[in-house]
């Protein structure tokens, strides 16, 4: 049984008016995970109604909600998220998972729900991944979406001649997933730099904990890139809680969100904060 907080003590950063959480998920219950995919989280469903707690305790003032590995490929939960979200009086967008094969019909009735962009996963428990690349930015560009990349950014050299290629506004997702290691001087944030630089990258602050080598609660690596992407393109930086931490399985090993939201963004000037929190994601997102 995992319990997850809700409340407490607020951060130490204040969040600026108007902040995006651009990295979150939620269920509500009647949608089980499917095959191919891990299994819906574990304890107490984190439902929109949880997540607006935290929303409150951290000071968030909008979210992008990202379709859950559990359901795969179908979308319902999402959607259903999203509406509660609305019927709650929330600004929330929504990041979907779409195959090449995925009807116009189909792309609209997403987009009219509130759906802005589609997820690439390629890694375990992902339902689509980067086979069908070219394929998902076709679509997001045609439709102005915004396409979510995740991979092993260790990777990056082997993909970064098709990801310079993209027409598609495009995120780098969970800070890179760097899961090997990489350096603010090494050849990883080299290709990420020349991808932003292309003008249609972003990258994503959000569960560096997953692929940190030194670990919490300094995650001094990841802090490391960070600051060196923040110096190189703070208008490239978008942040999420990656609430509700999937891949937590205890109480002893879920992380703190405040304690996790002053360490991420304490590698941010105020500065750096505001674009990264608000006027970034506001144009990105459209919000």
């Amino acid at each position: 049984m995992i319990t997850r907080t809700l409340s407490g003590p607020a951060p130490q950063i204040k969040l600026p008016t108007g902040a995006v959480d651009c990295q979150c998920h939620m269920y509500l219950p009647g949608f089980p995970a499917l095959p191919g995919g891990p299994p819906n989280p574990g304890g107490e469903t984190p439902t929109p109604a949880q997540y607006r707690q935290l929303m409150q305790w951290l000071g968030i003032s909008r979210t992008i909600v990202t379709q859950g590995n559990a359901q795969q490929g179908d979308n319902e939960n999402l959607l259903a998220c999203l509406a509660d979200m609305k019927a709650a009086g929330v600004t929330a967008r929504g990041v979907a998972v779409i195959t090449p094969e995925t009807s116009e019909a189909e792309l609209q009735r997403l987009s009219d729900a509130g759906v802005i962009g589609a997820r690439l996963m390629d890694l375990p428990g992902g339902a689509i991944g980067l086979s069908a690349l070219e394929a998902l930015d076709a679509i997001c560009a045609a439709h102005d979406w915004v396409l979510a990349v995740q991979f092993d950014g260790s990777d990056i050299l082997q993909h970064e001649s098709r990801l310079a290629a993209l027409n598609s506004n495009w995120v780098f997702d969970h800070h890179g997933k760097f899961f090997r290691g990489a350096a603010p001087d090494g050849p990883e944030i080299a290709a990420t730099k020349r991808l932003i630089d292309k003008g249609n990258c972003w990258f994503k602050l959000t569960g560096g904990y997953e692929s940190s080598q030194t670990g919490g609660p300094e995650y001094s690596d990841i802090a490391a890139n960070t600051r060196a992407l923040a110096a190189h393109a703070p208008e490239r930086l978008i942040w999420g809680t990656n609430w509700p931490h999937n891949l937590a399985k205890t109480t002893e090993e879920y992380p703190n969100d405040a304690a996790l939201l002053d360490t991420v963004l304490g590698w941010l000037t105020p500065e750096q904060r505001q674009r990264a929190l608000v006027t970034t994601p506001e144009t990105l997102f459209r919000l």
